[in-house]
């Protein structure tokens, strides 16, 4: 599959520091920062500085390098959030029928209250 990346979305901008950011960590292929629209106490959103539209995309095309700072930097932001005891939810949509609705791939970290199933069954 190829991935189109629009290089105009939300999440571009803000690497590109044409948008202000409530930054919680920066790496050097990382950044996070908090969600505007908060859906729990904790709620951080973990973006690759990289141009890759969804977690697919940036496991297939990602250097090593882009894909241990990300994931490294995912556990670091639960760590010092304080997540880890209570527990907490990583959340990354992709596509359509994922409801992603910013193009770069990106992870919500979650926690500070229980936040239930993740999905009901179908029937």
């Amino acid at each position: 599959m190829a991935y189109a990346y629009d290089d105009q979305n939300v999440f571009a901008k803000i690497l590109r520091g044409e948008i202000p950011n409530d930054t919680v960590m920066e790496t050097e292929h990382s950044l996070a920062f908090r969600d505007i629209q908060p859906q729990a106490p904790v709620h951080v959103l973990v973006i690759p500085k990289g141009p890759y539209v969804s977690f697919d995309h940036f496991a297939q095309e990602a250097s090593e390098a882009e894909i241990v700072d990300y994931v490294r930097t995912v556990g670091e932001v639960c760590r010092m959030e304080g997540v880890e005891e209570q527990g907490f939810r990583l959340i990354s949509n992709a596509g359509r029928d994922g409801v992603q609705e910013v193009p770069h791939l990106h992870v919500h970290v979650l926690a500070g209250r229980p936040l239930g199933r993740m999905l009901a069954r179908a029937e």
